[in-house]
């Protein structure tokens, strides 16, 4: 439904769907954005295939959700391979995102069915009272580029298998990775119309929000798409789920070794090119060693050349997301330059097509600075120096966002007694994250609200319906 001549609201080369490899500035795919009648006809199939998808056993659905898994793990070099020349991300780590997207479905597949199961509670006066958890019908998902395939993953298995069916509508700049997907589900015994890539239009995802078939919206994104796609859910009474923003800080309290310590954090900021909104964007460290935290940061920074995704090459770095994006962040860097911040290495563009941005140390960032409050998405270590714990949480906390944060000590009760202060939806000790399909994910104030993965991630889109039964 997204490559036939178009009979309405024509695409514009803005929002047509391109797959432009970052690394070289090559387009190597365009798709038109679906025209009005094929998204009509994608409601109509996804709201039919409901009605049928939610009468079979959850037992039946969850065996046909276990079979997408096996499938990411068989065609796991082919679907790795789409989303680094795609969007840039290093093959290893490209691999280990089909991998975990497996891990995912497998999960909801083995899990869900108890995870769904009808819940007794005390009735009062007697006779028996049941919590039931039915599915609610058709779901939009807007998925954005840094995890192609994860993104969808975790809104789309746990929604399988409790019954609803899914109309997603990816990133403009990812449309191979979301074909990829689309044959994988049906290949996998998805029945047709329980998934369907559309590639809509922003203009075209408001109505089909306030479409009466559709129950609900799960978006990752950005604040200012998140506000706008809650606006549109609630004037039609809409569910929505959103994942936004982060800026989670990093908190080192002490550390037996230094080096390591930094250099541990230094990877994980680089994960994915430092384009994960969960990334330790703020790192904030105790006076005692930051001076030596800072220098093995910037050491770590100098000695990365740039690379080619594909190669896997030690020592290397990859392009953001698009040459746009690199420059973005290359503006912010500048700015917080000029506004008085230090810059310890990196920041560089590279020359030509090529979306290559020299991993960043910026010190030295105040309040009065735009860097203080944006989201820096990408390869930029951010580190700030305090004096006692009592500031590193107040720093930790001064931000609009509250997705995830980490703290690490040498003695845990300190730093478990630093995390429990944190204004997230999650927080960590000792570990930069709790990954896995079983740990929900989500954030508070501007991160967004709602939960994915875990058994909260079964609850998000079902109708918890009372069922009370009279003596």
């Amino acid at each position: 439904m997204t490559s036939s001549p178009r009979t309405s609201r024509p695409a514009t080369a803005r929002l047509a769907y391109r797959s432009v490899n970052p690394a070289t500035g090559e387009v190597m795919a365009e798709f038109p954005t679906a025209t009005d009648d094929e998204i009509r006809r994608a409601l109509s199939a996804a709201d039919e295939a409901f009605r049928a998808w939610r009468r079979r056993p959850i037992e039946e659905r969850a065996v046909v959700v276990a079979r997408v898994g096996h499938l990411f793990e068989e065609r796991s070099e082919e679907l790795a391979a789409i989303v680094t020349a795609e969007m840039g991300k290093p093959i290893a780590e490209a691999r280990d995102e089909v991998a975990f997207c497996a891990e995912i479905f497998g999960y909801f597949a083995e899990q869900g069915p108890a995870l769904a199961a009808d819940q007794e509670i005390t009735a009062s006066g007697g006779g028996r009272a049941v919590i039931q958890r039915r599915p609610v019908g058709v779901l939009l998902g807007i998925m954005p580029w840094n995890y192609p395939y994860y993104q969808v993953a975790r809104f789309a298995a746990p929604n399988l298998v409790a019954g609803n069916t899914i109309v997603l509508k990816h990133a403009e700049s990812c449309p191979r990775s979301a074909l990829a997907l689309q044959q994988l589900m049906d290949d996998a015994g998805i029945p047709a119309g329980a998934y369907l890539n559309v590639f809509a239009s922003h203009e075209a995802v408001a109505d089909i929000i306030a479409d009466p078939r559709v129950a609900g919206v799960s978006l990752t994104g950005s604040e200012r798409a998140g506000a706008k796609v809650a606006e549109i859910a609630g004037r039609n009474l809409k569910k929505v789920v959103l994942e936004l923003g982060g800026s989670d800080p990093y908190i080192v309290l002490d550390a037996d070794d230094v080096v390591a310590s930094a250099a541990s954090a230094f990877a994980t900021r680089m994960g994915n090119t430092g384009q994960a909104c969960n990334s330790n964007k703020r790192m904030i460290v105790t006076a005692g060693i930051y001076d030596e935290f800072v220098a093995e940061l910037t050491r770590q920074a100098r000695a990365l050349t740039p690379g080619d995704p594909a190669a896997g090459t030690p020592g290397t770095y990859g392009p953001l997301s698009s040459r746009a994006a690199a420059e973005g962040v290359a503006a912010q860097i500048r700015d917080a330059v000029a506004a008085g911040a230090t810059l310890h290495a990196g920041g560089t563009l590279a020359d030509g097509p090529g979306a290559y941005l020299a991993p960043a140390v910026l010190t030295g960032v105040t309040p009065a600075m735009a860097a203080y409050r944006e989201e820096l998405f990408g390869p930029v270590a951010v580190v700030y120096r305090v004096d006692s714990d009592e500031e590193a949480l107040a720093l930790a906390n001064d931000t609009p966002y509250g997705l995830g944060g980490a703290v690490f000590s040498t003695d845990p009760a300190r730093a478990r007694k630093v995390a429990e202060e944190l204004e997230s939806g999650m927080a960590n000790v000792n570990a930069a994250e709790a990954e896995g399909a079983g740990m929900p994910f989500g954030g508070v104030k501007r991160s967004g609200y709602g939960r994915e993965l875990g058994p909260l991630g079964m609850d998000e889109f079902v109708n918890k319906r009372l069922l009370y039964v009279s003596d």
